[in-house]
């Protein structure tokens, strides 16, 4: 019996040492937490009727040891590969969230059975191969993706077999899938209300690209606020937050040539507002002085580049988590409720240090 063999031998995990060139097992974990073997293997697969501290003592024991789980024969008994798939784009950005969301999402899926598996694949890339080849293959659980467009054809085509996945992002069919989101036309209303309190009038934009829905968010809320606040918004001609910073450098370098009224610049990374008010520098202009410039960024970096620069916390960790949990609703229950969040972010002013006071306009759909 399960619950008797729980209980058999209470032993405390402390782990001898493996014999030279012994593989760990679930016969080694057997005989160090001195439980059945049947309890061992029915706990690392999560079963419901082994209990929470019986489940802990043996994942930590495996994981003390260095067990890795016969992956084939696992999904011949229990139809799961007990993988989640994170679909990333490679970037050479070092301040990407990239990094952060990689870790956070990790962390939602501990002291379970799943495991994270990064798919990267090339900005440029057909977003359908990896995502194909991923259930082709059948590698994965469940799927989180990023970046999402409106429509984006990797939700349509996941939607359309039935698979389970959430979104870092919202879609045109959020209510039929599990996502978790940023309010970015919150951000952009908070940032351009914080120009405008500085007096600022022309702001320049470095804005995701548009076909992106956060995109056309910041578009929304950036473009409706400066006509709340009498601004001009200037859009940056070519180059989006996700270009090259050699790309944003001389974008930026020719508008504020082009347009010297320039005297605000609101950014959608961490990036490229660094390349930003670096290209403003090289034209002789004094941050905090003839411009300022607000952006948003998941660790405080930009103060630190520029301690006049004002900055937007981005809780990464919070979405990575929510969307690992709500990857695993998706397996789990995929009859039940999507599970979706936004995100939306606070702003305390150094100014005058009280909340923020940008119009209550409401998020956007996108």
């Amino acid at each position: 019996m399960a619950g008797e063999d729980e209980h058999e031998k209470a032993a405390p995990v402390i782990t001898p040492p493996l014999s030279p060139g012994e593989r760990p097992t679930l016969k080694t974990i057997s005989r160090i937490t001195g439980l059945a073997i049947a309890t061992v293997s029915r706990a690392l697969s999560d079963a419901p009727d082994i209990s929470v501290e019986t489940k802990k003592r043996v994942r930590e024991c495996a994981d003390h040891i260095g067990y890795q789980p016969n992956r084939a024969g696992q999904r011949l008994r229990t139809g799961k590969t007990h993988v989640v798939s994170l679909l990333m784009p490679t970037e050479p950005d070092i301040m990407s969230h990239t990094a952060q969301l990689i870790s956070s999402v990790a962390e939602g899926l501990q002291g379970t059975p799943y495991h994270l598996v990064v798919t990267p694949y090339a900005p440029n890339e057909d977003l359908m191969r990896p995502l194909r080849h991923m259930i082709s293959t059948g590698s994965a659980d469940a799927v989180i993706l990023n970046q999402t467009l409106p429509e984006d054809p990797r939700v349509a085509y996941l939607m359309e077999r039935g698979f389970p996945f959430a979104t870092h992002g919202r879609t045109i069919w959020s209510d039929r899938h599990a996502w978790f989101d940023f309010d970015n036309r919150r951000f952009a209303e908070i940032g351009i209300a914080a120009l405008a309190r500085r007096g600022r009038r022309h702001v320049l934009v470095i804005a995701p690209p548009l076909d992106q829905l956060y995109g056309q968010d910041i578009f929304a809320g950036v473009t409706e606020t400066c006509q709340h606040h009498g601004m001009t918004p200037i859009w940056l001609k070519s180059a989006t937050s996700d270009s090259p910073s050699t790309a944003i450098e001389a974008d930026v370098s020719a508008a504020l040539k082009e347009a010297p009224e320039i005297d605000a610049i609101l950014c959608a990374s961490p990036m490229s507002a660094i390349t930003a008010i670096d290209a403003a520098e090289r034209l002789g202009r004094v941050i905090g002085v003839d411009f300022d410039a607000f952006a948003k960024e998941a660790t405080p970096l930009l103060t630190r580049f520029r301690r006049e620069a004002l900055s937007l916390h981005e809780d990464v960790a919070k979405a990575g988590i929510a969307l690992a949990c709500a990857a695993l609703q998706a397996v789990e229950d995929p009859n039940g409720p999507p599970m979706s969040g936004l995100d939306v972010p606070q702003y305390l002013d150094p100014l005058d240090h009280l909340p923020d006071h940008a119009p209550n306009l409401s998020p956007g759909n996108g």
